[in-house]
């Protein structure tokens, strides 16, 4: 904080988990509240966080912590080139910013790296209009597996990467849910205070759409291995074809679809 009052763009990296817990009350009041301009990098969040280090460094509550502060511009990209776009693009922006990454062990996602932009989403799959897939992080993988299983099957939709969680693209949602109304969001997070509590923010207020979060539901997970975890705790691709086919289910039963 003293750095950035003295001009200086700051950028501050260590656990996830370390930024936004246990300093959370100092990134509020000294960066939040005066707006100064310090870029937080929080490393080893998530499943992958646990993998070496265990359950204490599995870190799935820090984006609806920072969330929760205003102002504060959170950004979760996919894989490490999408990083090194990422930081440029906080960079560029005046005032405090979250960036969640890995820990180096999570898989390349958008090869060859696609034009990066602050604030708006990505649409990285996009063959019908039978659903809609939000995701972000390396689980975009997943998301991308399990729509190219799904398109197989003959079932088309979308997967739209949501990198940016603030400044959040609320149209662009908005508009992807105008045309798929069944939606899934798959996130590395507990299920409440990120993604998915983002997306459904926009389907209440624009009062569109069907939705199942994928997510930590409300659970610790113990360490181990992070692909074996992800499956256990129900975000395989085939978690993500299971919740697409309920959700276009529903919306196809729900009143006024027939």
């Amino acid at each position: 904080a003293g750095l950035a009052t003295c001009g200086l763009t700051v950028f501050a990296a260590t656990y996830a988990g370390f930024i936004t817990m246990r300093a959370c009350e100092q990134v509020r009041t000294f960066v939040g509240y005066p707006g100064l301009n310090v870029k937080f990098i929080g490393a080893n969040a998530g499943i992958f966080g646990g993998e070496r280090e265990g359950v204490t460094h599995q870190f799935f509550e820090d984006l609806a912590i920072v969330r929760s502060i205003p102002g504060v511009t959170v950004v979760v990209p996919a894989d490490a080139a999408e990083v090194r776009q990422a930081t440029r693009a906080i960079a560029k922006v005046t005032g405090p910013a979250y960036l969640r990454i890995g820990s180096g062990r999570d898989p390349v996602v958008v090869d060859p790296p696609r034009p990066f932009a602050l604030g708006k989403i990505r649409r990285l799959d996009d063959h019908g209009r039978d659903f809609a897939i939000f995701a972000n992080g390396y689980l975009l993988q997943r998301s991308l597996e399990a729509a190219a299983l799904l398109k197989s099957q003959g079932v088309y939709g979308r997967v739209v990467e949501v990198h940016t969680l603030r400044p959040l693209d609320v149209e662009g949602i908005a508009s992807v849910l105008v045309e798929s109304p069944a939606a899934v969001s798959v996130e590395d997070h507990q299920i409440n205070g990120a993604l998915g509590s983002a997306i459904a923010e926009v389907m209440a207020e624009r009062g569109t759409g069907r939705l199942v979060r994928l997510g930590l539901q409300d659970v610790f997970p113990e360490s181990g291995d992070a692909f074996g975890l992800l499956d256990r705790y129900g975000l395989g691709v085939k978690d993500i074809v299971r919740a697409v086919e309920r959700v276009v289910s529903q919306v196809a039963a729900a009143p006024g679809r027939r």
